[in-house]
């Protein structure tokens, strides 16, 4: 018997399926943990290696996943972690 090939699509949907259940059953698991900084650039610099230093990308896979200058010279940022070892 050949196995059922699924397009990305349905692997999406199938993934956001079961996360919606894992939520409303209280119970959601694996899903990234973020935080949200505003720092000065240098601040803001020290901040992402500090996390990148206690998260390793290859074990966590940590990453910026959105930045921006504020316009007081500021730097927002969201990075997240996988929740592996916690």
């Amino acid at each position: 018997m050949e196995p059922v090939r699924k397009s990305p699509r349905d692997v999406a949907r199938s993934l956001a399926q079961r996360e919606r259940n894992m939520r409303e059953a209280g119970r959601l698991v694996g899903t990234w943990k973020r935080e949200t900084y505003t720092l000065p650039r240098i601040d803001a610099r020290a901040k992402a290696r500090e996390w990148f230093d206690r998260y390793p990308k290859a074990a966590y896979m940590t990453e910026i996943e959105f930045w921006r200058e504020k316009p007081d010279g500021c730097i927002e940022f969201t990075i997240r972690r996988l929740p592996t070892a916690d």
